[in-house]
């Protein structure tokens, strides 16, 4: 699904979302009274300085200029730009102001939605949908963090292993299925799009429940209770 369709399905025509090289941006309307800011990416982006900053900008604005207007992160990104430039202009930390951002309009007051509508991989989903409230997806999405081969580089675990490991256990394996699985991704939305997000925004937004849905459906036994007990200590 591309960046328009998903407007149109998400509000009609009710939304002035315009794109601006890798960025699209722009407000929506979901009632008379409930105005959204968009933000995201297109085209599977790499994120770049340019781009990671352009995203912070809007946010930034929309926390100065409309204080407790919803944010929507629509992610669809192959990662990280893997550039010597990037790299050393200290593009993880261009990242990071991104996530801090994100961060901010939170503790101000926003809520803020992640939707990956199509492909999202490495950092460049770890500092926008994952830093949303909750994270959804709708069913035909990509998602990974690492490749196995470059897991088996990082781990010194050999990727016959991490494969055999991938069949069990979500942890090791892409989809997103195992990211629903593992609570990294709420739920997943089809069919009404514009309803999934109605009710994303009406849901409570009092605790990050990732690593609790994670030991609910299977995909990670440990995390919860490894929190409660380091809370305990």
């Amino acid at each position: 699904m591309n960046w328009q369709a998903l407007s149109l399905a998400l509000f009609g025509e009710s939304h002035a979302i315009t794109r601006t090289g890798d960025v699209i941006y722009g407000t929506a309307q979901l009632g008379p009274a409930l105005t959204i800011a968009v933000v995201g990416t297109a085209d599977h982006a790499a994120i770049g300085v340019e781009t990671a900053l352009a995203q912070a900008r809007f946010v930034l604005d929309t926390v100065a200029s409309h204080p407790g207007r919803p944010i929507l992160l629509l992610v669809d990104t192959q990662g990280q730009r893997l550039r010597r430039r990037d790299e050393l202009l200290g593009l993880n930390r261009y990242m990071a102001h991104l996530g801090c951002c994100v961060d901010l309009a939170r503790r101000s007051g926003h809520r803020i939605v992640g939707l990956v509508y199509d492909q999202a991989l490495s950092g460049g989903f770890i500092t926008s949908g994952l830093m949303a409230d909750a994270c959804y997806a709708v069913p035909e999405a990509e998602i990974r963090v690492m490749r196995i081969p470059a897991m088996s580089r990082v781990t010194k675990i050999s990727e016959d292993l991490l494969q055999a490991l991938s069949l069990t256990n979500p942890v090791f394996a892409p989809g997103v299925a195992n990211y629903v699985a593992m609570g990294g991704i709420q739920a997943l939305w089809s069919g009404d799009l514009k309803q999934g997000l109605l009710d994303a925004l009406a849901a409570p937004n009092t605790v990050d429940t990732r690593a609790t849905l994670g030991a609910e459906r299977g995909g990670r036994a440990l995390a919860a209770s490894v929190i409660q007990q380091v809370l305990a200590a």
